[in-house]
This record gives structure tokens, sequence and C-alpha cells, in this order.
């Protein structure tokens, strides 16, 4: 049996930064490889190569027998290679169907014009093929959240029927339903003689998915597990090359905050997603806000940046000042690290000085209007060294870094400006084990120094992990609210969200 996929000797490098060495990797019929390791190890940038996102600098691949060098993702895609990426894979201002069929809507022409009857309905078939039923080709994707138009992306690609189909932290976006969609094409897939290239940095959901197991670290291979191989810290130890010690989240167990309330939201509505939502959050505490995607805490985040206005209530900040805007949400010390940190979180194509400096203008610039490098660069090599965001130089491009190393860009945005209040959204979404860990003790020191943190997350074990408070929602409206405690379970609060 001959491997689906040969990828020999790949160079791959950003300005002076080797992203993959001499790389060398097999994807064989009927199997589910995974590819793990810390970020910037190289897992995005060799799959991104297989399906002709990027070109390798040199090396060369072999798929099904024949040489292989996609021009594009819709040149792999349409010859047998197939890849969701990490953040976001369709386009706004279009339709659903419009996005399933880009690059191809010249097969619904007739005299000329599209036949968007004919190209809605086999938009449809496609999306029911995976098991997605409430959702329409003729719905226009700015209507869908971020989880939905993942759904929409893997239809797209599983429509085609390839024979990889690579996986780049695509379940991290997924609600539990959406997993379980993803899962069941795997399968698929594997029943059926095909391949999958799985990219996770859930250690847990990887041994469960994958066959084989590839640990990437600085851009070499490192190991590879077979199934009956497979061990949580033998894994750990490969990806980090060293012994992980202690556990990621805090080691106190006793809820602190000061008396201060730093925040206050009263009585917010908004539509089916808040239904009369009244929480205060205090200097020197995290409060966690949990539930199922659905349950309304993201649109809760996104109302107490301003960034989307209730039908009623209000948010007010300590003074009294209401949070009408993001410009009001910045001025009274609020930062806000979204889900979706590609869309709503940074300018991919600029420089990492660019998207640290935007925040804190007011930090360097002379009388708020003039900007001088002689200020500018400190302020943002101070971010950039501080939370040890590898990079080749302030100047390099946010879209050539690991997803690690843009949320750190994010954070250093916010915390550079001095901000008081942080709402973190999903904060280590798509981050390895390393920068979770980082990101932790970042978040435990901000609460010491007295700042409120708001962390919103779907994975309950960092909630427990990090939280002085802990408040579960669902359909809108909250649950239940725990205190932190070293007897709290998970099983004791999951019941409140399903």
């Amino acid at each position: 049996m001959e491997p689906i996929l040969e990828m020999k000797h790949i160079r791959k490098t950003f300005s002076s930064t080797v992203a993959l060495g001499d790389v060398s990797l097999e994807v064989w019929p009927g199997e589910v490889r995974g590819l793990i390791g810390e970020n910037g190890s190289g897992k995005s940038t060799i799959s991104s190569i297989a399906a002709g996102m990027q070109k390798a600098d040199s090396g060369e691949m072999v798929f099904q027998g024949k040489p292989w060098n996609p021009k594009s993702m819709i040149d792999a895609l349409q010859h047998g290679v197939g890849m969701i990426v990490q953040e976001s894979g369709t386009i706004s201002g279009v339709t659903v169907a419009e996005n399933i069929f880009l690059a191809e809507l010249g097969q619904f022409k007739k005299l000329g014009i599209i036949d968007r009857r004919a190209m809605n309905k086999k938009a449809d078939e496609a999306l029911r093929a995976i098991g997605v039923n409430d959702v329409h080709g003729s719905t226009p994707l700015a209507a869908l959240d971020f989880q939905t138009r993942k759904l929409v992306e893997i239809a797209k690609v599983v429509m085609k029927q390839p024979r990889i189909l690579v996986v780049d932290e695509t379940t991290t976006a997924l609600s539990q339903n959406g997993r379980d969609i993803l899962y069941d094409i795997i399968k698929r897939f594997r029943k059926e003689g095909k391949a999958v290239l799985f990219i996770s940095h859930d250690l847990e959901e990887i041994m469960e998915v994958c066959d084989t197991l590839t640990v990437l670290r600085d851009g070499a291979r490192i190991r590879d597990f077979r199934k009956e191989e497979f061990d949580p810290d033998a894994i750990r130890t490969s990806m980090i090359g060293r012994e992980l010690q202690g556990d990621y989240y805090r080691g106190d167990f006793t809820p602190s905050r000061l008396d201060e309330v730093a925040l206050r939201a009263e009585h917010l509505r908004s539509g089916d997603a808040l239904k009369d939502v009244s929480i205060d959050f205090h200097r020197g505490e995290i409060v966690g806000i949990g539930g199922l995607s659905h349950c309304g805490m993201h649109t809760l985040g996104k109302i107490l940046f301003g960034a989307e206005h209730p039908e009623a209530g209000s948010v007010t900040t300590a003074d009294g000042t209401k949070i009408t805007n993001e410009t009001a949400a910045m001025k009274h010390g609020i930062g806000y690290v979204a889900k979706d940190r590609d869309v709503e979180s940074l300018a991919l194509n600029t420089s990492i000085r660019d998207n640290i400096a935007i925040a804190g203008m007011e930090r360097y610039a002379i009388g708020n209007f003039l900007v001088t490098g002689l200020k500018e660069r400190p302020y943002v090599d101070a971010q950039i060294k501080s939370l040890s965001v590898k990079c080749s130089d302030r100047d390099q491009l946010v879209s050539q870094l690991s997803g690690g190393n843009k949320q750190r860009v994010v954070f250093g945005k916010w915390i550079g400006r001095g901000s008081e209040i942080l709402i973190l959204d999903c904060p280590t979404r798509g981050v390895d084990i390393g920068v979770k860990k980082a990101m932790y003790e970042l978040m435990d020191q901000l609460k010491r120094e007295g700042k409120a943190i708001i962390m919103i997350s779907e994975e309950l074990p960092e909630l427990m992990g990090m939280a002085d408070r802990l408040i579960i929602m669902k359909d809108g409206v909250i649950m239940k609210e725990f205190a932190r405690s070293r007897e709290l379970s998970d099983a004791e609060i999951i019941k409140y969200m399903i």
C-alpha cells in the first residue's frame, strides 16, 4: 500500500523565522493522522502547504503517485485535498450558497444569469449531507454566528469529496453538535479509505479521534505515536522538550475580590440572546462566564465592550458613566479580546507594531496626535518582550504568526494601554499548552494588580480552574452562580447548562 500523500524535506521560512526546517510526512489511506505541537511548531504551515494555501521554499510533494504542487486552495480542493482553516474560511457580504460555490458560479448560469434557486437548492443538499438542517443556501452569511459559518465551510469542502481532509483547529470554533458532525465526517473518511490530517491543541480530543500522531517542535518532526502508544505525559514532553511541571491553573481555592465595583451590567436584554441579565464585576477578581455556545455569553461580552447595543438595560463604570460604544469603553479602561480574533481583534495584513500601537496612541503620541517612532517603538517592543511574542521583529506581519503568538499580540494591545477591565472571550482558543499556562499566569497577575477580569469560555475546566466566581448562563438568562471551591465539580455545574 502506498501513501496518499508524501511530503519530502519541506522547508518554509518567514523572514528570519524558520517555520519548517526539513520536515517529511506521509498520510496513508484510511488514516486519521494527528498533528500536535506548541504554537509556532509548524503544524498549520505544513498542512497549509499540502492544501495549496502557500508554497514551500524547498522540498517536494507526491499525491496519489504524482507530483503535487497545487496553485491555490481551490485548485487543491478540486484535485483531492480540502482544508478547513483555523480561522474564518468564508466571505461575508454574500449568501451561504455563494460561499459554498465560490469560483464555481458558472455552473448555475443560464443565458448569462445565475439561477439562484438551483444554486440555493444544491447548497441545501450539501448542508443536509453533513447533517446541518437549520441553515439554508439563501441565508446571508453575515446573519450566521462564527461556528455556523464554520459548518458552511465544512459542507463546502466535504461536498467535493476530497481524498484528504485537513482539519486545522476547527473543533474549538464549534458547539458540541458541530463537533459531532465533524467527528462523523472523519469516521466516514476513515471507512471509505480516505485520510484526515487533524490538528488540535486538545490532547484528550486528538487521542480519541486519531489513529496516529506526529509531534512537531520548532519546525521539526520530533516523534510519531501509534494509537497503542498514546500517553499524555509522553506526548506533552515531546511537544515542549521538557516535563511540564505543576497545574496550568491557579493554585489557590479561595475566592477573592476588592470591594469596588469596576463594571455593572443592569437588566440587559438583546433578543433571545439576553433576557434581563444583571451582574456586578469587581476589581481584583476573575469572573468566569460559561454555558453552551448559544447561551448568550458571547453577546454579553460584546455589549459590555459597547460593540453591540442592548435593546434594554445599561452598562456603567464605577463613576456611573454609561458604556454605549467601543470608544467610551476604551476611554474608561476596558479592553476586549474577541473570540474570532482574526476578524474582530487583529488587522492580519499589517505589522505587529501597528496592531499593538493602534490601541495605545494616547500613551506615546505627542498631544494625542503626533506619532514618532522614537516613542512608538519602545512602547511596542515592551509588549513584545513582556508577552514573549515569537517573531522576527516588530514589523513582521501578524498573518505570519502562529495562533498563540497572534493571541499574545491581542493581549499586548490592551495590556499596553493599561486597561483596568479586560473582557476575554475564549482567550485560550487555538493556543497550545505552554501559551495557555502563560496566559493563565498573566490573568492571575492582573487580578492581583486589582484589575477586573471577565473570562467568557466554552471550556469548563479553565473556568473552574481560574474564576473567583463562575456564572452559568442558559437561553439568555443566568442559571446559577458558583463561588470558587476545591469541592466544586463539573457534574454539579453541567446540570445548569443543559
